[in-house]
């Protein structure tokens, strides 16, 4: 008699197996986001000690208990929670929001260069970044104009790629070459106004463009962190729909997905989260392209997991970034856009080399 499937098995079924493999898989992409989780407490927690006022791991907890309870008084506490703590949270914020942004770039156009970068929302931020310092024209006036004019010009290659597709058909293709043409129109723009500037002033507009952290305040994060929670719990909800085109969009369509205006919405709103972090921080470079794809190496392509994954994993990421920028060459500070460039660009080449299959 031929021995059963369960007895072949030790008594597992083929849906058993299933299971069993579901959940080891699950609970390696759970211990990714655990240890990221980890890397961001303790990546912070050095942070806070580092810089030219020297204080203990011991000393930052203790000031940060007592900040609880009244107004930062001595040097230490002022350092900490003025100087540091907002610098450390805005990497945190903005690592989150890169990253995810990357994320659901990539998972929509089923490209994996794509980013903020490749669709010119950053070169646009720039362009509207630079019209307010070099020229001092804006839609806005007083201290938040290079903010607003930098999150309103990046929002034009979003509406410029839609308007594109309603003449041509909202494919991935037309959408990442009409972004890569709006990237290389203001790119164009901006060496034009930087041409006719002063130096100085030139000087102040190249800070800006390479990103920096050092100018977080606490006035900067609740904007940053509203517009994070609204548009990461928005595109968790459009998770599966990702999920589903990802397989083709005649499959997406087969079940019931309208894969033009999933499309379009997620784009909006992934250039929404773009738009609302770098013009607080500038044009950080590499997290919305690095961190999508560590994740997906590890934990696959389930965008349920993904986008929390790339999430932490990008704020990880950013925040030793920014460390490394303030320690490396002190006393002298590196805008942390030079750093996520250089440290990006080898890692993302390891990253394909290590490849062993497509991810899409």
């Amino acid at each position: 008699m031929t021995a059963s499937y369960e007895t072949l098995t030790g008594g597992l079924t083929k849906s058993d197996e299933i299971k069993a493999e579901y959940k080891k898989f699950l609970g390696r992409k759970l211990l990714l986001i655990l240890f990221s989780l980890v890397a961001i407490t303790l990546i912070g927690a050095v942070a806070a000690t580092l810089g030219a006022y020297p204080i203990t791991i011991i000393e930052v907890y203790s000031i940060l208990f007592r900040g609880l309870f009244h107004y930062p008084e001595t040097t230490a506490e002022i350092v900490v929670w003025n100087l540091r703590l907002p610098r450390i949270i805005m990497a945190i914020l903005a690592g989150i929001g890169l990253a995810i942004a990357g994320t659901m770039m990539q998972g929509i156009l089923r490209n994996p260069l794509a980013s903020p970068f490749t669709l010119g929302i950053s070169s646009a931020a720039g362009f509207g970044a630079a019209l307010a310092i070099l020229t001092g024209l804006g839609i806005f006036v007083g201290e938040y104009l290079v903010i607003a004019n930098a999150f309103f010009f990046s929002l034009i290659p979003t509406f410029v790629i839609l308007g594109f597709t309603r003449y041509k058909r909202a494919t991935p293709e037309t959408m990442i070459l009409a972004g890569i043409a709006m990237s290389f129109i203001f790119s164009a723009a901006i060496s034009l106004l930087m041409f006719f500037a002063e130096p100085e002033a030139v000087k102040e507009a190249y800070f800006w463009m390479v990103g920096s952290l050092g100018r977080a305040l606490w006035e900067d994060i609740a904007p940053v962190f509203t517009i994070l929670l609204v548009c990461v719990s928005l595109l968790m909800w459009k998770s599966w729909d990702l999920n589903v085109i990802g397989a083709g969009d005649e499959i997406a369509q087969s079940l019931g997905v309208n894969v033009e205006q999933s499309r379009k919405s997620i784009m909006i709103i992934a250039s929404l989260l773009t738009a609302g972090i770098i013009s607080f921080t500038g044009t950080i470079g590499f997290i919305g392209l690095v961190s999508p794809h560590i994740c997906r190496m590890l934990i696959g392509g389930d965008n349920r997991f993904l986008i929390p994954a790339s999430g932490v994993v990008g704020a990880a990421l950013l925040l030793a970034a920014d460390t490394l920028a303030r320690t490396v060459m002190a006393p002298i500070i590196l805008p942390v856009g030079i750093l996520t460039t250089t440290m990006g660009g080898p890692l993302f080449l390891y990253l394909l080399l290590r490849r062993t299959k497509e991810f899409w």
